[in-house]
């Protein structure tokens, strides 16, 4: 028994790919940890079965119509739909469900850490730093910024530095600079505003 023969690989990719997709893009839209996907080839699969499961009235249907036979062309859009596209749908559905305020509050969030979840919302912001060494660094954090994302060290790049007075009030942005980038070992806290 050789599972590399064609039928048993065909069955093995049908399987597989529409999970492995599924779980390409949940972590393109969500920080997380890095995926083996050897070890995870049951929670692929496991995706790939709900998709299928979900479209089952399509396949049936397209099997009714014979559309191998009447329309090739169809039955191959509807296949590539099956399994290429509403992977892809499935999961961007599902991020948005978990980002409603109704799923909010009913379920754990899929962010690792706070930082991934208010830097994930891309909002502009007047940010002041609080270092651990007493120092404060005010900051606009704009279009042109960036926040690294879980699992990778925290580090924030603010594309305008202000100068703060000691009650941490913004004074004025500081001439010539191009940002700074704050490495996240060195943070404190952070204070935003509108």
């Amino acid at each position: 028994m050789d599972i590399f023969e064609f039928d048993k690989l065909a069955l093995f990719l049908l399987f597989f790919i529409p999970g492995f997709i599924s779980m390409k893009v949940y972590h393109l839209l969500i920080a997380s940890d890095k995926v083996n996907f050897s070890e995870s080839l049951g929670e692929a699969m496991a995706f790939s079965a709900i998709n299928y499961a979900s479209l089952f009235w399509l396949i049936l249907l397209m099997y009714k119509k014979n559309l191998y036979e009447n329309s090739f062309f169809w039955f191959v859009i509807l296949w590539s739909f099956i399994i290429l596209i509403a992977p892809i749908l499935w999961t961007i559905f599902y991020v948005w469900l978990t980002r409603s305020s109704f799923f909010k509050k009913r379920i754990i969030s899929p962010f690792k850490s706070p930082w991934d979840y208010f830097f994930e919302k891309r909002e502009s912001c007047w940010i002041l730093v609080h270092l651990k060494n007493g120092e404060r660094i005010g900051g606009i954090y704009s279009s042109n910024s960036f926040a690294s994302a879980y699992p990778h060290v925290k580090e924030i790049y603010l594309e305008q530095v202000w100068e703060v007075d000691c009650d941490g009030k913004f004074i004025k942005q500081k001439t010539r600079s191009k940002g700074i980038i704050i490495c996240g070992n060195e943070i404190s806290s952070f204070e935003f505003f509108n």
